[in-house]
């Protein structure tokens, strides 16, 4: 079975992973802003360590891809690549979206459509819209929310939101028994490990040169106000 080390630096937690083919080995999150660029090389150190491995031990480096924070993902792909390049390891890219909804579907009863959303500022968010087998229902978007938005999905059917963008859209629709909202869920490496598996065995794998997250939007830079 593939040992892999996984990486999810999407939002403002920094999580890392070992997995072992589909089990968890170890698993490390931290919730705290601005923490990748000077923790996330410590939090690897410390998951290979206590885990009595080396990097060297590694079959490969899997990585959020994204969509999500610009300067999260540039810093996680970064770490990513860097790793998959000194240890000559191949680079695997997994949707943040995806391995979100997967996360979820272990809890899936009703199999309910699962529909992940990641805060992209505003009313904005970016998400897709998965099956409970995640077969993909509709693409990775950026979508700015309102009472319209899903309608006509919640008018048919069962459909869980979940990710730090969800909240934003509970007050805004209306009132549906189908619209079901999970809280407080952020991204986590150990299911971009799972998913990971799955296309390294595949060989589904990013040319570590070449490889950019799918940040989904450009960046915007904003000029500070000058000070009275």
């Amino acid at each position: 079975m593939a040992l892999l080390l996984s990486i999810e630096t999407s939002t403002t937690v920094c999580s890392v992973a070992l997995t072992k083919g589909e089990d968890v080995i170890a698993t490390q999150k931290l919730f705290l802003e601005k923490s990748h660029s000077n923790l996330l090389t410590v939090m690897i150190q410390d998951l290979m360590k206590s885990c009595g491995l080396k990097l060297l031990d590694l079959d490969g480096i899997a990585v959020s891809e994204g969509p999500g924070s610009y300067t999260g993902l540039r810093i996680g792909v970064s770490t990513a690549k860097g790793l998959a390049y000194t240890l000559d390891k191949p680079l695997i890219a997994v949707s943040t979206l995806m391995a979100l909804a997967h996360e979820v579907n272990r809890y899936n009863i009703e199999e309910s459509l699962l529909v992940p959303m990641l805060d992209a500022r505003r009313m904005e968010v970016y998400t897709a819209t998965y099956e409970s087998s995640l077969k993909t229902m509709e693409e990775v978007r950026p979508l700015i929310l309102d009472e319209a938005s899903f309608s006509e999905t919640l008018a048919k059917q069962s459909v869980l939101f979940f990710g730090d963008g969800a909240a934003k859209f509970k007050p805004v629709m209306g009132s549906t028994s189908n619209a079901k909202f999970i809280e407080g869920l952020s991204p986590s490496a150990w299911a971009i490990g799972q998913l990971a598996f799955k296309k390294y065995q595949e060989n589904q794998f990013e040319d570590v040169a070449y490889f950019e997250p799918f940040y989904l939007k450009a960046f915007q830079a904003t000029t500070p106000k000058a000070l009275l």
